[in-house]
């Protein structure tokens, strides 16, 4: 077993639980790794708007693979990379495109099933499996339902429909268990208590805090697309105050200073 793979699957274990600020580009990912981040997470949304493409399964392989790429080369902590469906619907394309992301020794990947059959995400996750194994190789797959995210059946059926999924990926060979958009702690605890694998959660706006969150059994917190979010909007407000005014001092008033950022990116 790689030792980032097992590395990442005991980050699962126990508390405090697994807190993970996503990263867009390999420039992210290593400021969070400077700030003592275990391990690094991308937001598929960030690394799609930051190679100029609009989120949902539009971005190209090659480009997705890419960003992976410069993350790892940046970072040596664990790296698990937002793949989406796998971008593509059939099993064993997915399968060979994420054997692309093991061979750049990734950890771990978030894969969803979105508006496809939950039987298409299981497939998936199972030929993911068979080709890692047979490779010699180990990673961890959570396997992401977007069950409350979508709102995909009606509200008194998003847990029992949720833990159906999860049982699901769970027999197909998932390692844990995404489930973005459930927020209030009496679904978070139904969900705990009736699957087997780790719950990951997405920190939303009036989620509770993280020790709350562990105490209720989530064991991995994931920031999304929040940071790049806020810094996109941050980015508007600089350029269009510059745009207007042609004033410099915004740029001082609470930047990182230049030294800081180089030295993230110099040699050890």
């Amino acid at each position: 077993m790689p030792d980032n793979v097992k590395t990442f699957r005991d980050l699962h274990k126990g508390t405090p639980l697994l807190r993970l600020p996503n990263a867009w580009d390999a420039g992210s990912a290593a400021l969070i790794a400077r700030l003592g981040a275990t391990a690094i997470a991308s937001s598929s949304a960030g690394v799609a708007w930051a190679l100029g493409y609009p989120d949902g399964r539009v971005l190209p392989i090659d480009e997705a693979i890419g960003a992976a790429a410069r993350i790892v080369r940046v970072v040596t902590v664990p790296v698990t990379v937002d793949i989406e469906n796998g971008y593509s619907d059939d099993p064993r394309t997915v399968a060979d495109n994420v054997m692309r992301l093991v061979e750049l020794r990734v950890a771990g990947i978030n894969i969803e099933d979105g508006p496809d059959k939950p039987t298409i995400l299981a497939a998936k996750i199972d030929a993911i499996r068979n080709v890692v194994s047979k490779a010699g190789s180990d990673l961890f797959i959570n396997a992401r339902t977007d069950v409350f995210l979508a709102s995909l059946v009606e509200k008194p059926r998003l847990v029992e429909e949720s833990v159906a999924r999860a049982n699901l990926y769970t027999r197909s060979g998932a390692d844990g268990i995404f489930l973005p958009g459930v927020s209030t702690p009496a679904d978070i605890k139904a969900v705990v208590a009736s699957i087997s694998l780790p719950l990951n959660v997405i920190a939303l706006p009036g989620l509770t805090d993280a020790e709350a969150l562990g105490k209720l059994g989530v064991r991995r917190l994931s920031a999304g697309s929040g940071i790049a979010q806020v810094l996109w909007a941050k980015v508007e407000e600089l350029a269009k105050d510059f745009l207007e005014t042609g004033r410099s001092d915004s740029f001082g008033e609470s930047s990182m200073p230049y030294r800081q950022i180089q030295s993230l990116f110099s040699k050890k």
